[in-house]
């Protein structure tokens, strides 16, 4: 599929990952309309493309009667990243907030289909995945895609909004026709990222000089942090290969500890710190990493920037980015925030 000259919507286009979807499609010679109530995500991400006229931008709330039909109409093909999100402490402590996801999800692709869309493409999640295949930090464990099923086990309100999302669009697809893809986002990080999610709180802890430094959990947790460039090629090429609402992981399978991840931004800042646990804090599954096998197969992807690089480069945009009194006063409330 060559996005040149298609007319595009992007929910939650002002947001850090569709931001960066925003800006790579406008690269591509897309017509890009963004629409987003500005909850979490920033104008100023896509300001230059507003300018530019290479964006039409509506700020509104997709869950408000009509505003679905109004953006999808005369759309061509839709990425759907618009959420109510957040990190690890978000999605642990906003269990009903999370609930309007599912509202969201339902009305945008019943306009989608009502309005003769050509396809849609998801943005899901790894918190699809069981709970109980994940506590185990010490097992070498690659969440394939067929691990989602009976019994069901999603993570938190969150995770089951994006499972009844995926499941919807399949749905849709075998009823109706519907192209469409789920792309199962591992957590992602890099520029323009928000404090609520751990890289991000690592980087900011530091750029404050916290002392004693704080990390939630006992630091053990695995995790396989994917920069945002990976995610949005991947997310692209599943709107090019991808016809029949197939759920694919895009993360990197780099197996890496919270408490390395720590002592790598520690010792790239130079902050030296004591670093304090907290393990009664939202934590999360104690093992996920994806395989990304499939998307290797079906979409050729492989992600291009390894974690102490992708990391070095987001700690180098946040320190050059953000003022330290401005980011000490916000930073705690920001950690459960969007």
């Amino acid at each position: 599929m060559n996005l040149n000259g298609k007319i595009i919507l992007v929910t939650g286009g002002a947001s850090f990952i569709g931001s960066h979807l925003t800006d790579a499609l406008v690269n591509k010679g897309a017509k890009v309309r963004v629409v987003d109530n500005l909850s979490s995500g920033r104008l100023a991400n896509i300001q230059s493309h507003i300018e530019s006229g290479k964006v039409d931008f509506v700020e509104a709330d997709l869950t408000e009667p009509g505003v679905a039909q109004k953006v999808v109409d005369g759309t061509q093909i839709v990425f759907h990243l618009a959420a109510d999100h957040g990190g690890r402490g978000y999605v642990d402590l906003h269990q009903a907030a999370c609930t309007t996801n599912l509202a969201l999800d339902g009305m945008l692709f019943r306009a989608c289909h009502e309005l003769g869309v050509e396809k849609v493409v998801y943005a899901s999640s790894g918190c699809v995945y069981p709970n109980h295949l994940q506590t185990d930090p010490g097992e070498i464990l690659y969440l394939q895609e067929d691990m989602v099923g009976p019994p069901f086990d999603a993570d938190n309100m969150y995770g089951w909004a994006k499972l009844m999302g995926e499941m919807t669009l399949q749905s849709f697809h075998q009823d109706w026709g519907l192209k469409s893809a789920s792309c199962r986002y591992f957590t992602v990080y890099g520029e323009r990222g928000h404090e609520n999610h751990a890289v991000i709180a690592m980087i900011a802890r530091a750029f404050v000089a916290q002392d004693p430094y704080v990390v939630w959990g006992n630091g053990e947790q695995i995790r396989n942090w994917t920069h945002v460039d990976d995610i949005v090629s991947g997310t692209i090429l599943a709107a090019e290969k991808i016809d029949d609402g197939t759920a694919i992981n895009l993360g990197t399978m780099e197996r890496t500890r919270v408490i390395d991840a720590v002592r790598e931004v520690l010792s790239y800042t130079g902050h030296d710190a004591q670093i304090e646990l907290h393990p009664e804090m939202p934590t999360g599954p104690m093992n996920r990493v994806a395989d990304n096998a499939l998307a290797r197969q079906l979409l050729d992807w492989s992600p291009q920037v390894n974690f102490v690089d992708g990391l070095h480069r987001t700690i180098e945009w946040y320190f050059s980015t953000k003022n330290r009194d401005k980011v000490r006063d916000v930073l705690e409330e920001r950690l459960t925030e969007r």
